[in-house]
């Protein structure tokens, strides 16, 4: 530490040289932690789900419903535990940009199978009794200033409602969940009284989740299930539910080769920016070079110094873009419709800071060897 203010004043020769650096990097690592709560928002589902969940949807896409009697057809296949259903709502808020995810479902069936998304007891009462009742996820319920007993009017571009007009739901809990990262941005109402208020599709559900009583054999489960069905008019695909997850993400492409293309061509860029600095300072100095080695600074001392100063402004870029990156992410997502799970994860942190040494390391060591092996005699030639 006793050379911090030789390497400091070697950072402040060239400020706007420097700052103009330190602002590239980051950049570069604001990008990286935006992208990587992008990536966990598209992705996080493969992580959350559990491996005795099995999803079955239309073979054909997940768009075409099924009948909800395949229902009690499941629950007599070996090796099944419990099922329920679920089906796209699409529900909107007063404004067609307050558009969130939700879902008409089987109250009971939904609370066994995701024990994970937790009510009062009071709040699970209300729900199991009240045929216009509905959960929402706590995301949601602050977005929009919601709270028990409120009642919402919902709109929903894909299922009209007999008669017209909105359906009415009556908020009767606020679900958390005991899992980080879990997403808290849906609502779930009663499928009953939606089925028998849409003006079409009655008895038919969107997709199954069912639970399995071994997880070794689930594989063999969701092939019994593709069988019971099979030469129907609406054929299954069972699949595990991180299988789902993925699938459903990589709709939009592969989201870890994206992530890894844009990064990779960023983290090049400033690579070749970092590197070219300090190649540059180091050519700027040689006179003050030799001097030092001259005053007896060893070859190792020079090599440490000058990769002091890499690993110095690769820590401020760095370490500021991940707090920035943090800072911006800590709120949420700000398109929740969009993202209902936004954070950056804790591995994306670590692998941060280890960039960050990486880059003041690989930008810094071929001007430091330069530097180390740098004679004093040219070096003070070089400088007269």
């Amino acid at each position: 530490m006793k050379f911090a203010a030789l390497i400091w004043s070697n950072l402040k020769r060239k400020k706007l040289r420097t700052a103009l650096t330190v602002l590239s990097i980051l950049v570069a690592f604001l990008l990286f932690g935006l992208l990587g709560a992008i990536r966990q928002a598209l992705v996080g589902g493969v992580s959350m789900a559990d491996a005795d969940r099995l999803v079955v949807r239309h073979r054909v896409s997940i768009i075409q419903s099924l009948p909800i009697t395949y229902q009690a057809r499941m629950d007599r296949i070996p090796g099944v535990d419990a099922t329920t259903h679920f089906s796209w709502f699409g529900g909107i808020y007063q404004d067609p940009k307050n558009f969130f995810p939700s879902y008409p479902v089987d109250p009971g069936g939904f609370l066994e199978l995701y024990p994970e998304y937790t009510l009062t007891d009071a709040e699970r009462e209300a729900w199991l009794k009240s045929r216009t009742g509905a959960i929402v996820g706590r995301t949601t319920a602050d977005r929009f200033g919601w709270k028990v007993g409120d009642r919402v009017p919902l709109d929903s571009p894909i299922w009209p409602r007999k008669g017209a007009g909105a359906w009415e739901l009556e908020i009767v809990g606020i679900y958390g969940t005991t899992r980080k990262g879990a997403d808290t941005s849906g609502m779930y109402f009663r499928y009953d009284y939606f089925d028998e208020g849409r003006v079409y599709g009655e008895g038919l559900v969107g997709w199954y989740a069912v639970r399995v009583d071994d997880p070794a054999r689930a594989t063999s489960v969701a092939q019994a299930i593709d069988a019971e069905f099979a030469n129907s008019p609406a054929e299954t695909k069972a699949e595990p539910e991180g299988a789902f997850a993925q699938a459903f993400a990589e709709q939009v492409g592969d989201i870890g080769a994206i992530v890894t293309a844009i990064l990779s061509a960023v983290f090049f860029t400033i690579l070749l920016v970092a590197g070219n600095t300090m190649a540059q300072a180091v050519r700027e100095r040689t006179e003050e070079l030799g001097v030092l080695k001259a005053m007896g600074f060893s070859n190792e001392l020079v090599l440490g110094v000058v990769l002091a100063e890499s690993f110095l402004i690769a820590a401020l870029g760095g370490c500021i873009g991940l707090g920035l990156a943090w800072l911006f992410t800590a709120g949420g997502s700000p398109v929740p419709s969009m993202f209902p799970v936004f954070f950056i994860p804790a591995r994306d942190f670590v692998v941060g800071v280890i960039l960050v040494f990486a880059l003041g390391f690989v930008a810094g060591i071929l001007p430091a060897v330069q530097a180390m092996r740098l004679r004093i005699a040219v070096a003070l030639r070089r400088g007269a």
